[in-house]
């Protein structure tokens, strides 16, 4: 399977999220959506990186996109990491990684020597038109937010 690219359309999804209900790429036609995936609520480079979110969120909005969190965690495990760091973003729960798996991120990883699987640390902005506009991968999480930010402002 080859990787996502800009241009691809992005996989479309349907995800329970905190709170309660659902979220989906469909509910967010015609805004640019930022989708940043990440490993786990509450270690110490996701809640940077949910922080970073949260706290620009008023600025996103005001540029018209919307920002969802995604990760493998169950949603009570997402309403606590919200609730502990008052989070504002929305986190959305793929317990099966299907959705992760479609975007390609459900990789190889290496610590201390030991392999395993997990969560790539990567965002999509997706297009207004549902089209991939930009990706990073491998994120590094200092200032992630802000360069996301710029990007869509770009659009």
């Amino acid at each position: 399977m080859a990787d996502l690219d800009v241009g691809d359309l992005a996989p479309q999804f349907d995800l329970p999220r905190d709170g309660g209900g659902s979220l989906s790429l469909a509910a967010s036609a015609g805004k640019p959506v930022v989708l940043y995936f990440y490993p786990q609520d509450d270690t110490t480079s996701c809640t940077q990186e949910a922080i970073s979110f949260s706290q620009l969120k008023p600025e996103f909005e005001k540029a018209g996109a919307v920002v969802i969190g995604l990760s493998p965690d169950p949603v009570r495990k997402h309403d606590k990491f919200k609730s502990k760091y008052n989070l504002t973003i929305d986190l959305a729960a793929d317990e099966e990684r299907k959705v992760i798996e479609a975007y390609h991120l459900w990789v190889e990883k290496s610590m201390y020597g030991r392999k395993y699987m997990g969560v790539e640390r990567a965002t999509f902005l997706i297009g207004r038109d549902g089209r991939i506009a930009q990706i990073w991968r491998k994120v590094r999480v200092k200032d992630h937010a802000e360069e996301v930010l710029a990007a869509v402002r770009a659009l």
